[in-house]
């Protein structure tokens, strides 16, 4: 970071602070050689020493915690995040990320002089892709497959992380991949997605529209993929036309990793290196992650594309620089003194852990939790995710100073028990050597929890090293979703001896456990749950506290009920389309107390076109334990013209409630909520009957989703008058 002279009239016109931020930008920009302007673009900026401004790597990862940059607090992967539905939640973690990122680079800053990769303000997070199928690998990364949901997470954890000074971000937030990705992995630097406009709009980009115009994205990441035959890199679909014409965005765009040498190595859109820079940047892809604009040199000499486009970008990425107040002096940066020792600190610490206890979602429970401590003796923690750091952590993550296992935590909990251990087997692998053990384990305690799942090494990022030990790979994608045969042997070995059995899932994605659900007691789905997730864990098993997680995805009961994974239709695809039986609904989850709900009122009853509707239920925790219920909105059109969802999400709030105590609940419909997209392009408000349901789970969606401890309350209005227009939606002429 350059160190202006402390009087105005010293600085250069860029140096200013008090100078409008657009004067700025023009002096700098005005200031730069061809070969300088282009150098910048790449995300490894160079130095320009002769202006005094300091190298800059553009590449940091904030998904869940400050990423690779050593010790940080590590937070629940983004699917356990998301299954705590809890938005003022996700807010506090992303400003604490924030400060921890701030804290990082200014430190960094002033012992080297320098920002290497993972060290800056500017995160490729978050993850707002649609989880539309439980075998894509980076699904972990996601908040699940709701439009709805995931924009509200990812509202506030855009907010969290850009702070709300109104001249200075306290870091730069880069929602990702837009648009219409989420696999398969092996295939996306080659493949085209496609979709019809109706999906497109209500689906794929409902949450990247959220963060950029409500959230203030001021950077977006395109995908590796085509989008009906354009790179999503250099699409002027979705980086002009939608997200810059019709969203109004303003910041800068990022290319993935290697994205813009897909264009003509894979993609084949283009034939040269310089018809692909040219491309991208003529489109609007101001930043490239990797070298590819190294080429504009050879553009702007082939005439491919001139200086003042290029003008543009450098521009776009300067003032993203000096809104961060890279130029400016210390003192007048307000977080340029964040402190080094609010990284991993102890508020930091119990966030971690208040977010590991929110995110677990209790699926089953005939009656074996909470565990009664005096009546165990002994403890029985078998299988290959109890006692591995690793797998708490997903990817895309830091390196906590003291992670917690469950078979630690389950230890360090269980003070008046003995608590024994086997591994049993290892996550995926025939070896079957470890089963005596396990067993005679078990069949010597008082109960048994196997905690089973998935790791980095069946899930993850294609060709991740992330997350997997031994220089193996992830395997990227699934193409089973049960639990791996030989972790299925276990469990059926272990259930054998009669001891109760507790099955813990760790994954991060829906694991289809068909057999547990008709013969284990139990079953807990912890995720990936961070630094803390095995004091959250034991804490659940023994009830210091309640389970309120809810599933963010649907758990199937197997890949005989999905459309083809290249299939980016969503008939048929997440709760919103599916119409078959699932194991587990999304928006499941149990507690250890009981909630009811009564008293809905829906104000008016008959309302107009494009007027908004008020949704009141009163919900009462009827139990003798305090605990929180996550109340959720679903809602019908009986009578669209065109094909909408079965029921969608349009309102949840996760509150706490002692036990007795009621509190009364109010969501409002926006118009825009009640809207179907028209063949023709226009999103309208059509009369017609909706049906409304509040309560603590879906409304009749089978499967285990029929949950015991908490209901729905049901009711119906009408919207009258002429269709009222929303917005117009055109992706051609």
């Amino acid at each position: 970071m350059t160190t202006p002279a402390t009087a105005s009239t010293d600085r250069l016109p860029f140096q200013d602070p008090v100078r409008p931020i657009n004067e700025r930008v023009k002096d700098l920009v005005g200031r730069l050689t061809l070969d300088e302007k282009i150098e910048q673009m790449l995300y490894t900026a160079p130095a320009i020493e002769r202006l005094g401004i300091p190298a800059y790597n553009w590449w940091n990862e904030a998904l869940h915690g400050v990423g690779r940059a050593g010790i940080a607090t590590v937070f629940p992967q983004a699917i356990g995040l998301a299954a705590t539905w809890n938005v003022d939640l996700i807010g506090q973690i992303a400003n604490v990320i924030a400060d921890e990122g701030r804290a990082k680079f200014h430190d960094t800053l002033r012992r080297t002089g320098e920002t290497p990769q993972y060290h800056g303000i500017t995160y490729w997070s978050p993850n707002i892709n649609i989880f539309r199928d439980p075998r894509w690998g980076r699904g972990q990364e996601t908040y699940g497959e709701d439009p709805y949901l995931t924009a509200r997470l990812g509202v506030a954890f855009v907010r969290g992380l850009q702070g709300d000074d109104p001249q200075t971000f306290k870091t730069i937030a880069t929602p990702k991949h837009y648009a219409v990705h989420s696999g398969p992995e092996p295939d996306r630097h080659h493949f085209n997605a496609d979709c019809s406009d109706r999906d497109l709009r209500e689906t794929y980009l409902a949450a990247f529209k959220a963060t950029v115009v409500e959230g203030g994205a001021w950077s977006v990441m395109g995908a590796y993929n085509r989008f009906r035959g354009e790179p999503c890199c250099a699409s002027p679909l979705l980086l002009q036309t939608i997200l810059r014409d019709q969203w109004g965005f303003k910041g800068y765009i990022v290319s993935d990793c290697g994205a813009i040498e897909d264009i003509h190595l894979h993609h084949k859109v283009v034939e040269t290196a310089e018809e692909a820079a040219a491309l991208a940047v003529h489109t609007g892809c101001d930043l490239c992650c990797g070298g590819a604009y190294a080429a504009l040199k050879g553009a702007v000499e082939q005439g491919l594309i001139d200086e003042a486009t290029i003008d543009e970008s450098v521009g776009r990425l300067f003032e993203a620089r000096i809104r961060l107040g890279m130029f400016d002096p210390p003192e007048e940066v307000p977080y340029a003194n964040t402190p080094i020792e609010v990284v991993d600190s102890p508020a930091h610490r119990a966030l971690a852990l208040q977010a590991a206890r929110e995110s677990i979602v209790l699926l089953k429970n005939d009656g074996l939790l909470p565990l009664d401590e005096a009546q165990i003796k002994r403890l029985a923690v078998i299988g290959p995710n109890a006692d591995d750091a690793e797998v708490l952590l997903g990817n895309y993550n830091g390196t906590p100073s003291d992670p917690i296992t469950p078979l630690r935590g389950l230890r360090e909990r269980a003070t008046n028990a003995e608590v024994v251990y086997a591994r049993g087997c290892g996550i995926l692998g025939d070896d079957r050597s470890g089963f005596d053990e396990a067993v005679r384990l078990a069949s010597e305690s008082d109960v048994a929890v196997l905690v089973l799942g998935l790791s980095q090494l069946i899930e993850g990022e294609e060709g991740q090293e992330e997350g997997v030990s031994g220089g193996q790979r992830t395997l990227g994608d699934r193409t089973r979703i049960d639990l791996p045969p030989t972790q299925q042997a276990l469990l059926e070995a272990v259930h054998a001896t009669g001891t109760p059995v507790v099955l813990v899932i760790l994954s991060g994605s829906a694991v289809a456990v068909n057999w547990a659900h008709e013969h284990v007691p139990a079953i807990i789905q912890a995720w990936y749950p961070g630094q803390a997730g095995g004091t959250a864990l034991a804490e659940v098993l023994f009830g210091d506290v309640n389970p309120a997680g809810r599933l963010p995805v649907t758990i199937y009961r197997s890949v005989d009920q999905l459309p083809p994974f290249t299939d980016y239709s969503m008939a048929g695809r997440t709760y919103r389309y599916f119409t078959g039986e699932p194991l587990y609904a999304f928006g499941h989850g149990l507690s250890y107390t009981r909630f009811e709900y009564s008293e809905l009122m829906i104000t008016p009853g008959e309302a107009s076109a494009g007027q908004p509707v008020s949704i009141t239920a009163t919900v009462t925790n009827a139990g003798e334990r305090e605990g929180d219920e996550v109340v959720q909105l679903y809602v019908t059109d009986r009578e669209a013209s065109v094909p909408v969802p079965v029921r969608q999400l349009g309102g949840f709030l996760r509150v706490h409630l002692r036990p007795g105590e009621s509190r009364t609940i109010t969501f409002t419909l926006a118009p825009d909520q009640l809207a179907v997209f028209l063949d023709d392009g226009r999103r309208v408000v059509e009369p017609g009957v909706f049906e409304v349901a509040v309560g603590g789970k879906q409304p009749g969606a089978g499967g285990g989703a029929d949950a015991p401890t908490t209901s729905v309350v049901t009711g119906q209005f009408t919207v009258t008058g002429e269709p009222f227009l929303v917005e117009t939606f055109r992706t051609h002429d």
